[in-house]
Parts: structure tokens; sequence; C-alpha cells
């Protein structure tokens, strides 16, 4: 997003504010508006600082075309704990979740995927940790959350799971060590 701000010579951070103003991010997140209607909407709310609507639609397209990366190291290391032990994905994602996945190549890649806008809640609210915990058969008490966000983390705590907050692979590697396998953990290429 700050690339194309550059790219555009707009204030650092507009896009960003726009897209995830919680007017117009909860609504995607919860499944009340399409993926396609909140990155309309955002294009909308952007055409004036992008100097015409037209230019605000170029500008959201080309972050909509913004390929994601997938981290190769944190893969492996799901991989090998799914050999013991279901793991889930729970995200704040759009509708257009399902069909990143699959162009990423990461379709079957968990046990369960729930995606706040499908589920109709987002993190940090208790109910998509806890349906996260019934998709794969285990009580919230034995559950490890891991995110990025520290409120999240601390949600999934306050209901008994326990939390970790991502800031690099080696406290992943860490927490997560005592769950693999003896086998060691072939870091993927690429």
């Amino acid at each position: 997003m700050a690339a194309l701000d550059r790219a555009r010579s707009l204030p650092a951070g507009t896009l960003a504010a726009a897209a995830f103003h919680p007017d117009r991010l909860l609504p995607a997140v919860t499944g009340q508006v399409t993926d396609e209607q909140w990155r309309a909407a955002v294009a909308a709310d952007l055409a004036e600082v992008c100097g015409s609507p037209a230019e605000a639609t170029a500008l959201c397209t080309e972050w909509t075309e913004v390929p994601a990366a997938v981290d190769h190291q944190v893969l492996a290391l799901l991989g090998a704990v799914r050999r013991r032990l279901p793991v889930a994905l729970v995200t704040n994602a759009t509708t257009r979740l399902e069909a990143d996945l699959d162009a990423l190549g990461l379709t079957g890649a968990v046990d369960a995927v729930v995606n706040s806008s499908r589920v109709g809640v987002a993190k940090p609210d208790p109910a998509i940790y806890r349906i996260a915990a019934e998709r794969v058969g285990v009580p919230p008490a034995r559950c490890l959350f891991v995110d990025d966000t520290d409120r999240n983390v601390l949600a999934a705590r306050a209901l008994g799971m326990t939390g970790l907050h991502y800031r690099h692979i080696g406290e992943l590697r860490d927490v997560l060590g005592p769950l693999i396998d003896p086998e060691p953990v072939r870091e993927a290429a690429g």
C-alpha cells in the first residue's frame, strides 16, 4: 500500500487509512459486503484525494492485483505440526480469501479455515475462536492461537487458549517445537 501511495504522490498511509477505516473494514470482514463492494467503496472514498473516480478506481485495481506472498518457513512448520495435531487458519478476511488461498496453492494447507466474512464475526470477538476450536474438535483450553496482533492474542487467552504474539519465526519454532514430530522440519525453498 505504501508503494502505491508513493507512486501516486499521495500522503503516506492514504490507501491504508481508507481501506482499513473501521466503517469500511468491519462490514467487509464480517461478510456484510463482498470484497468487490468493499474495494469499490474504498475507491469512492479516495476519489477526491486521487483527483477523480477513475484514478481512485485505478489505484484500487492495482492494490487488488498486488500478489500475496507465502512464508515457506511458517508453512513448513505448520505442515510438521499437522502430522500430529489439527491446524486451523483463523483470519479476518473478505469473501476473496478462498480464491486467494487457491491461487497461492494453499487450499488444503490447514485442516480448517475460519474466515470471518463467512462466519460473521471477526477477531477479537470470542465467537471466532470458539468456532475454530469446534472445527478442529479441540477444547479452547487445548488450543494454541498465534497472531501478529496483540489484542487478538489477548482475546484468545481470555477464552483460555494459549496465545503467541507472532513477531518472528524463531518464536514460532520455539513454541511449536514440542508439538512437532521428531523428524526434522525441512524448510521449503523459495
